[in-house]
């Protein structure tokens, strides 16, 4: 009886977080037409049929998520875990913030960054604003808003999406089931504001987890977030992914969620050789990112509009991209990958 009322708490959370997000659009849409409708993007009308599918994957989903957590893989707590307050003070600045996306999309204004950012720091690719989003990834108030904005994107289901890296994670851990949990390090690549590092820790409790980013601010945000949690204080620390600051196989596994979509083609394959270098042999690696043409052809409407709604400039690229054969070419062995919702998720092993 206990599990029954836990899992219809969990979907009645996840269809009023749905509600939510589809509301916030709705409006903000409503009345960006009004105010600045030159910001408003040329987007697909989205059919009722695809609509149908699209719930029926996020159930799915959500489905998945919940026997995970019965079977044990993480605890049952992550499915509620969410700074709700934290969010609910926030959510007045995400609309003050909206009038300034709006108009940079309307004006075409794709690299409107802080005066103050050190552009030798970054590779150019980086200094843009990725979704239009005030400062880019470059400032401690977009990262204040960052989660509410993916939040509200994905209607609610992020944590879920961000959740299917941990099975294949733990299966390919296996492979080191002669030592302790202490012993093994696990490296979460583009970290952002630890999110997925927070996944990590409840299914890993005792590992050694590692969060590497390129933005100093997104990183301040992972741990003022990550410090207010329960369990040890993952290290976190500023880094290219293209050139990642650990010896050769020094981490059993690695992770990186949302960010291969967002690279230039070369940057991309420099990222998967650099999370093989680092990797021991046996070692696992987890990708997780958008779903792409080939793998999910009937939601290519939807990719369109996220391309058109978002400034994305390698998002064409990478939804026709050939992930299995870059990872391939980076090194990997045994690689799988399976789609949940819009998220799709790779594990590939370095050979021993």
């Amino acid at each position: 009886m206990a599990e029954t009322l836990t899992k219809l708490a969990y979907q009645a959370l996840q269809q009023g977080r749905a509600v939510a997000g589809v509301a916030h659009k709705d409006m903000s849409t409503r009345l960006m037409k009004l105010l600045i409708p030159q910001g408003a993007p040329s987007v697909r009308q989205v059919d009722a049929e695809l609509l149908q599918e699209l719930q029926a994957a996020q159930s799915a989903l959500l489905e998945v998520d919940w026997h995970d957590a019965e079977e044990g893989l993480y605890p049952t707590g992550l499915l509620f875990d969410a700074p709700w307050l934290d969010w609910a003070t926030r959510y007045p600045l995400l609309w003050l913030d909206l009038p300034s996306t709006w108009s940079r999309r309307g004006e075409g204004r794709v690299k409107d960054l802080p005066a103050e950012v050190r552009r030798e720091e970054y590779p150019d690719y980086y200094l843009q604003n990725f979704h239009h989003q005030s400062d880019g990834y470059l400032s401690d108030h977009s990262a204040s808003l960052y989660d509410l904005q993916v939040e509200i994107l994905f209607n609610g289901a992020a944590d879920a999406m961000r959740r299917r890296v941990i099975r294949p994670l733990l299966e390919g851990l296996r492979a080191f089931s002669g030592r302790s949990a202490g012993q093994l390090r696990v490296l979460d690549v583009a970290t952002g504001t630890g999110r997925t590092l927070q996944q990590l820790r409840g299914a890993l409790p005792h590992a050694q987890l590692v969060g590497l980013d390129l933005s100093r601010a997104y990183l301040r945000q992972a741990s003022r977030w990550l410090s207010r949690q329960p369990g040890s204080l993952p290290q976190l620390l500023q880094g290219n992914a293209e050139a990642l600051p650990f010896a050769d196989g020094s981490m059993q596994a690695v992770t990186c969620v949302f960010l291969l979509h967002e690279l230039p083609a070369e940057a991309r394959q420099n990222v998967l050789n650099e999370c093989h270098r680092v990797l021991e042999p046996g070692g696992v690696l987890v990708l997780a990112d958008s779903v792409q043409l080939a793998d999910s052809p009937q939601f290519e409407p939807l990719m369109d509009n996220f391309r058109r709604s978002f400034h994305e400039p390698y998002y064409r690229g990478y939804i026709g991209d050939d992930i299995d054969a870059r990872l391939a070419t980076a090194g990997f062995t045994s690689i799988t990958a399976a789609s949940h919702l819009m998220t799709r998720v790779w594990r590939g092993t370095k050979a021993r």
